[in-house]
């Protein structure tokens, strides 16, 4: 028969049981909290403060370049200065002068390609550069002599300006070689530069 000690020596047993477990399950609680603000904190800070690559703080690293432009009467070419990411690959460097031609003048002179042609890639061939334009240039170009003989020389004087192993430009359109961009002028050769049609900063 079980005396009332016996009793009383029970109930504080079962009371610390249900004690240790409450403990337990609040600990588990907690920690599991504790992880959760934990990764919640790592994510956020991680999002506000990312990783510093070095390779890419040195490919964002900057230079000044001369990109050309026609004048106001669209009969020479002027110089607007640019700065453009710094490769030390001459092909992605031709790329980087071909884009921000493309992207047009932010000096209000007349831009020589018209809105939306795309530049594919740029290859190197010895002191030639070959720069593979999307269909887009012939389709958009508006097709005059002055306007073709103007993209061609922007082109490769903005190239042969900034980039001194370069000394020629030559023009493709997907990869071919393009008879000209509106029938005016032939584009199956490379071009020089042509310094008479360069006219003085402003």
């Amino acid at each position: 028969m079980t005396t009332k000690r016996q009793l009383r020596s029970e109930t504080i047993k079962e009371k610390k049981t249900k004690k240790s477990t409450r403990i337990i399950y609040l600990s588990v609680i907690l920690g599991g909290i504790f992880v959760l603000l934990v990764v919640f904190f790592v994510t956020l800070f991680s999002a506000l403060f990312p990783p510093v690559d070095m390779d890419a703080m040195k490919k964002k690293e900057k230079q000044i370049a001369k990109i050309y432009f026609s004048d106001e009467q669209e009969r020479f070419l002027r110089p607007e200065k640019r700065y453009v990411v710094k490769e030390a690959d001459a092909a992605l460097q031709a790329r980087e002068i071909v884009q921000a031609l493309l992207e047009g003048s932010k000096d209000k002179l007349v831009n020589t390609f018209p809105h939306g042609v795309a530049v594919r890639d740029v290859k190197i061939d010895g002191e030639v550069a070959l720069v593979n334009f999307s269909k887009s240039l012939t389709k958009l170009h508006q097709g005059s002599s002055a306007s073709e003989m103007a993209t061609i020389y922007s082109l490769t004087n903005s190239i042969t300006e900034n980039i001194p192993g370069i000394k020629k430009v030559k023009i493709l359109v997907e990869g071919k070689e393009l008879s000209s961009i509106k029938g005016h002028i032939s584009t199956r050769k490379a071009f020089s530069p042509d310094l008479e049609l360069i006219i003085s900063e402003k």
